[in-house]
């Protein structure tokens, strides 16, 4: 039998917590680390959608990027969707973990996904954390160069096709301007784009953009492509791959399964 906690051990040889940025919700949130497991369910966002699929499925340990609990409670109503979340994953008795900047910054994660999902070549990291960790120099976000230049609006559609998005924001001082040096920050990446200028970067992807600050990238001569924080959902498929493996490597016996459920708020017309 395998608890939750032998395989929170095994992703945390993976990406340790000592690699999380400070402050940041990661790490096993709900449950018992006691557990047996017998069905894993992937998903980029825990949200009454995603447990309800959970218990339909009779998954018993939930595995997300984003953080179950952002922000705590400040009751226990079952009126309000969260609070009754929470009650339903208690009731089933299912636990959760939160893979977030921990798999930001570890080598052969998050956004070495997205890079790869780009076929950058060359990649090094593009937001060093201060130290090394355990030994290891750090970084969110990741840097590299496309095979050839290509204008913006072919980077657009490359970016697209490549990343399963209908729609992405984008901001230019020229649409025929050539770029090939990409940095890329999945999640919310506005505020450290003073690294993509520092690695002479063409272009700068990452989600959650705001109005003035992308004013300031384009005024410093970056070209900004904003896809939507909901990229990150390659991480569903990413992670289901990585927990079968292991599955397979240390008999386990549980079964693994990614989320079919669309957690992106926005649609466009």
């Amino acid at each position: 039998m395998t608890t939750v906690q032998t395989i929170v051990d095994q992703f945390e040889k993976f990406a340790p917590l000592v690699f999380k940025e400070a402050g940041d919700p990661t790490g096993f949130q709900l449950g018992n680390r006691e557990a047996v497991v017998h069905k894993l369910l992937t998903t980029l966002d825990v949200s009454p959608a995603v447990v309800q699929e959970a218990i339909d499925s009779d998954c018993d340990f939930i595995v997300a990027h984003h953080p179950l609990i952002f922000f705590p409670a400040r009751n226990l109503d079952e009126a309000d969707p969260q609070t009754k979340m929470y009650a339903n994953l208690l009731r089933h008795h299912i636990n959760v973990y939160s893979a977030h900047t921990n798999l930001d910054k570890a080598p052969g994660g998050m956004n070495d996904w997205l890079t790869a999902a780009l076929q950058l070549q060359q990649v090094s990291g593009l937001v060093p954390d201060a130290a090394p960790v355990q030994g290891e120099m750090l970084s969110l976000g990741r840097v590299g160069y496309l095979n050839q230049p290509v204008t913006v609006a072919e980077l657009v559609e490359l970016c697209k096709q490549r990343l399963g998005v209908d729609h992405l924001r984008y901001a230019t001082a020229t649409l025929q301007k050539k770029v090939q040096k990409i940095a890329v920050l999945g999640g919310t990446g506005g505020k450290f784009y003073p690294a993509s200028l520092e690695a002479g970067a063409d272009a700068y992807l990452t989600g959650d953009l705001s109005y003035h600050i992308t004013q300031e990238m384009v005024a410093k001569g970056l070209t900004v492509l904003d896809p939507g924080h909901h990229i990150e959902s390659i991480c569903k498929e990413q992670l289901k791959t990585m927990f079968s493996n292991w599955n397979k490597k240390f008999k386990w016996g549980i079964e693994v399964q990614a989320s079919e459920i669309r957690t992106d708020p926005f649609y466009f017309n």
